[in-house]
């Protein structure tokens, strides 16, 4: 386990299919993800055996260290080991908070950004988030200074309305 001081990161297990699926399924949520579908439990595990076999994926749940409940998942994904980029996926699913206040969600995404910069010897982490998510674009950019790489423009369709989506990504250098 990666641990902070309220935080840790470990791996998912089996036990945990039937959290992540809760929490991926919230409408709130999954609004917010590439993946709009309703999932199933055979996604789920299908997911998880395709993550565990990749060399370009590292998810984690996201526990409280106090009671070792699962409070979200985080990892790093599709990461491109030539140019040293991987994709940053990251919620907190517990109580729909997404983004908490309480500084969970500021401890485990530094350790997953420690994480990869550090043990895995990245250079760029990217995520691709849609213009209505402004929880996760403002907390990203003020927290850990992302930056905007480029816009898609209207790349996601939800709500009956064409959305704008944004790259934005840390470098190596530029983390703090």
């Amino acid at each position: 386990m990666i641990k902070g001081k309220k935080t840790g990161l470990r791996a998912v297990e089996k036990s945990d299919l039937e959290t992540l699926k809760d929490w991926r399924n919230n409408p709130k949520f999954r609004r917010n993800f590439r993946e709009v579908r309703e999932l199933n439990s055979v996604n789920q595990e299908l997911w998880l055996e395709r993550t565990n076999k990749s060399p370009n994926d590292f998810m984690f749940i996201i526990e409280d260290i106090e009671t070792k409940m699962p409070i979200g998942a985080g990892g790093i994904l599709y990461i491109n080991w030539i140019n040293r980029a991987g994709d940053f996926s990251f919620y907190i699913g517990y109580e729909e908070k997404y983004i908490d206040d309480e500084g969970y969600a500021e401890e485990a995404a530094r350790l997953l950004l420690e994480y990869a910069y550090n043990n895995l010897n990245l250079n760029k982490i990217w995520m691709e988030l849609y213009e209505f998510d402004e929880q996760k674009l403002t907390f990203f950019k003020e927290k850990f200074s992302f930056v905007v790489d480029g816009c898609l423009r209207e790349n996601c369709y939800e709500d009956g309305k064409y959305w704008n989506s944004y790259i934005i990504s840390l470098l190596k250098k530029e983390y703090k």
